[in-house]
């Protein structure tokens, strides 16, 4: 799971504007990644002038798939990740990035506005914090440790049959089990014992 590229833009009449981007390249080789850059440039640009005001878009352009959301205000942001990042986890994304660009730049900026002369730091951090979807979103932190605990339940069950304990030993010393449910157990494990391939 990886994110390549965060970009806030400026929707305008005719183009989108590129107001501040980050990009994680550190997996392509050298001499690929002004190339790679400027595409996801020119690809986030495009998805932002081909989506309508106020909604989302999950747009699959190779083995990439390219997040977008444009607010009714005309400012959206778009990540570019690849196939396994979790969908939820980017919107959540865009959604904290867009929300805190607008209360720190200024509305009046946005369609003139470039990467250089806009003031907002936070994109690369942003960008480095939620390469691990696990970590930055709680949802996914408590889903990957609910997980977990199932694969723990499961050894802890394995386990405990696992230490020369006999399902048909505990059966026998049972309390809790009626005769007639340990009669019943007897004759369902001779049922299914004639029935075995090895």
């Amino acid at each position: 799971m990886k994110l390549y590229s965060l970009s806030v833009l400026y929707k305008g009449p005719t183009k989108a504007n590129l107001l501040k981007a980050a990009y994680d390249l550190s997996s392509f080789s050298f001499f690929q990644r002004s190339s790679v850059q400027e595409f996801m440039t020119f690809t986030s640009a495009l998805i932002v002038e081909r989506t309508t005001q106020g909604s989302r878009a999950s747009v699959k352009e190779q083995e990439y798939l390219c997040h977008v959301y444009v607010r009714n205000d005309n400012l959206g942001a778009v990540v570019i990740a690849d196939t396994e990042y979790p969908q939820r986890v980017c919107f959540t994304l865009l959604d904290k990035v867009l929300e805190e660009f607008s209360r720190q730049v200024d509305s009046i900026d946005w369609p003139s506005g470039n990467p250089e002369t806009i003031n907002y730091k936070a994109l690369d951090i942003h960008l480095s914090k939620y390469q691990n979807p696990r970590e930055a979103d709680a949802m996914t932190k408590v889903q990957a440790e609910l997980d977990e605990t199932k694969i723990i339940l499961h050894n802890t069950m394995e386990s405990l049959l696992e230490r020369g304990e006999k399902l048909d030993d505990l059966v026998a010393k049972s309390e809790h089990l009626g005769n007639q449910s340990k009669a019943f157990y007897k004759t369902a494990r001779k049922q299914n014992s004639c029935c075995e391939v090895m």
